[in-house]
């Protein structure tokens, strides 16, 4: 698990960009070709000037989407400037409102099967995983900001911010008591609530441990459309 809100920004800025149609039909159509385009490819693809499809090429390379570089095409070497010639990059654009991380789940799911003990069940596994990896996350973070000794409240304030970047949609009820208004994998939660709950609450309260929060736990709370896990003081 690692911070997303700057991703998922930039996913929505790629989605923008993708509203043009002929910038639209030439992204659709340079990722057909599987192979570098000529700007003169591209135009002629929907039919417009090639002055006009550097322009739409340029805002595909500046959201991501392509990336140019100057190349003979089909690996021709002729005399002269190389023509420029544009690609897609790797990135995926994923946009979910509210925030959905199923491929977090499945990342969390598959290393459980790849690490699972002998004698141990498939889902203990899981959160046994979730766990590991919320206090290897809070181990990270307490290590990159040295925040020193953590109360409950600037400890809240730190689990605020990750929790935010995962899609958990936190919501601060008084100064030592935080709420998560979504789950980041439903409906697949749903599905398997026993399961999916477990591994949020060992995410969770693994990150606290690694990040040394003293006075706060997370602790199992459903209510219907929200995640089951909320944080709060220690109870005795």
């Amino acid at each position: 698990m690692t911070p997303q809100t700057p991703a998922r920004d930039a996913d929505i800025e790629s989605v923008s960009v993708l509203n043009e149609d002929s910038r639209r039909q030439m992204f659709a159509f340079i990722r057909r070709e599987r192979r570098p385009v000529t700007r003169d490819e591209a135009a002629a693809s929907v039919g417009i000037s090639r002055k006009l499809a550097a322009f739409h090429l340029d805002k595909l390379v500046d959201a991501g989407l392509l990336r140019a570089r100057y190349a003979s095409p089909g690996g021709i070497r002729k005399v002269g400037r190389q023509p420029k010639v544009y690609e897609p990059t790797d990135n995926e654009i994923r946009v979910s409102i509210p925030d959905r991380r199923h491929e977090l789940l499945a990342g969390l799911l598959l290393e459980a099967v790849l690490t699972e003990d002998d004698g141990e069940t498939a889902a203990h596994a899981a959160v046994r995983t979730a766990g590991r990896r919320g206090r290897e996350l809070g181990e990270a973070e307490r290590e990159q900001a040295r925040p020193g000794r953590l109360g409950a409240e600037r400890g809240l304030n730190v689990c605020e911010r990750m929790l935010d970047q995962h899609g958990f949609e936190p919501v601060r009820e008084t100064p030592t008591q935080l709420r998560l208004r979504n789950c980041p994998f439903h409906p697949l939660a749903a599905k398997a609530p026993d399961l999916v709950c477990g591994m949020n609450h060992a995410f969770i309260a693994g990150y606290l441990q690694g990040l040394e929060v003293r006075g706060v736990e997370a602790a199992l709370a459903p209510r219907p459309g929200e995640c089951c896990v909320e944080l709060g003081p220690t109870r005795e």
